[in-house]
């Protein structure tokens, strides 16, 4: 079985292990509170776990410990996996960054985008620009979410049935021909605006492929990089090690709540987030980023393609904040950091909420698991529990500060081990 496991003392590569004790304690007081149920996190340096930490439960009314084996749903964590394949399909010369939707999802000609009004007043436009892979890959599409409530074409998208992203009983193709049904909320390129555009991605990546998406995402990244749990379903065997879900309960603490439907091939394969995965898992994958594009001899990707992936493409170098469409993006959070192809990437460590390194990247899942590469120092790590609150836990910032307080310098990193 595949674990991962500690590699390295802390002091060996510029990290204080007293500090990362206190990061610990921070974060096992969510617990104790009953405010989280569990959860692992790891911080890395050159690639060697010098820091990785269990504690709680995966499943609290059964007694079952957070252990190095637990499976997640990484829930939005898909995204930057999507994008590796969908950038891999770019290498080969099979898709464009820059070749329209329409052509080769057709049910996107002819889109038309939102011009004002709400309810049965709401109008619309023909586009004045195609709407564009990159488009998809960066959130500057257009598409939204149904939740969010504070845009006419969000309720369209509740109107439509798409209220959890998926059209009930409809399969991803089916799905993305209902997005192509509604108007785009802006001009795609002009804002950014979180939404299912990683789902057309993953639709985009069947047809160019050939392939359902779970089963390209086997072949050309997790069975490479010999990532043994990470996929959309979860089997018989690795079912007792599937983490429960929680959720805010009404008198206060958290309760079970119901989480992806993962027993036995789903009908929907959700690119923006239907995937379930390990700490090994994800390990291996940072570690595909961090080395860019190559992991124990596999290559998947040029060094010149992540370095794409991973810097901002919000035009002028804005940053979420200012270049967000919706209100909820006018938070403090969002200053300094913009987006790349699937990840986000902080373009001004001044301006962060939480220190971080110049070019970090990441993202994170509505279970309140992340993980974020800083190849400044050097430096990875994963947090992960199975939590999705009403409210903010506020836990991400003072988790990168405790982590940066650990950092005594940079190491001498010798040469990884083959597997």
């Amino acid at each position: 079985m595949a674990l991962l496991r500690q590699e390295v003392d802390p002091s060996e590569v510029g990290l204080d292990a007293k500090a990362l004790d206190r990061l610990d304690q921070h974060v096992a007081h969510f617990v104790d509170e009953g405010r989280l149920p569990g959860f692992l996190l790891a911080v890395s340096r050159g690639g060697r776990v010098a820091h990785l930490t269990t504690h709680g439960h995966r499943d609290i009314a059964a007694g079952l410990p957070v252990e190095a084996d637990t499976l997640y749903r990484i829930y939005s964590m898909t995204k930057p996996v999507t994008s590796v394949a969908a950038l891999i399909l770019v290498e080969e010369g099979r898709l464009s960054l820059d070749d329209p939707v329409a052509d080769h999802l057709p049910a996107f000609a002819d889109q038309r985008v939102y011009a004002g009004g709400s309810g049965a007043g709401l109008t619309t436009r023909p586009v004045g620009q195609p709407l564009l892979v990159r488009h998809l890959m960066t959130h500057t599409a257009g598409l939204t979410f149904a939740f969010y409530h504070c845009h006419p074409v969000d309720a369209l998208y509740r109107e439509a049935g798409l209220e959890s992203a998926v059209l009930p009983g409809s399969d991803l193709a089916a799905t993305v021909e209902a997005y192509a049904r509604l108007p785009l909320q802006f001009e795609p390129g002009t804002q950014w605006n979180y939404s299912v555009a990683t789902n057309v991605l993953g639709r985009i990546i069947e047809v160019v492929s050939g392939r359902p998406l779970d089963e390209f995402v086997d072949e050309r990244i997790f069975r490479p990089l010999g990532m043994p749990d990470a996929g959309f379903q979860v089997t018989d065997e690795q079912a007792g090690r599937l983490a429960e879900l929680y959720g805010d309960a009404e008198g206060g603490g958290i309760e079970r709540i119901p989480g992806l439907p993962l027993f036995g091939r789903p009908r929907f394969l959700s690119g923006s987030g239907g995937m379930v995965a390990t700490a090994y898992d994800i390990h291996r994958f940072s570690e595909l980023l961090r080395r860019r594009g190559e992991l124990d001899g596999v290559r998947l990707l040029r060094a010149e393609t992540v370095d794409l992936m991973t810097r901002n493409h919000l035009p002028g170098g804005a940053d979420l904040r200012t270049f967000g469409s919706r209100p909820a993006h006018d938070e403090p959070g969002n200053d300094g950091v913009g987006f790349g192809l699937g990840v986000s990437v902080v373009t001004d460590p001044g301006r962060t909420q939480a220190p971080s390194g110049l070019g970090t990247y990441g993202w994170s899942g509505v279970a309140t698991t992340t993980f974020w590469v800083d190849p400044s120092h050097d430096l990875t790590v994963q947090f992960l529990t199975q939590l999705r609150p009403k409210r903010s836990l506020k836990l991400y910032p003072e988790l990168k500060r405790l982590v940066h307080e650990a950092i005594t310098h940079r190491p001498v990193v010798s040469p990884r081990p083959a597997r």
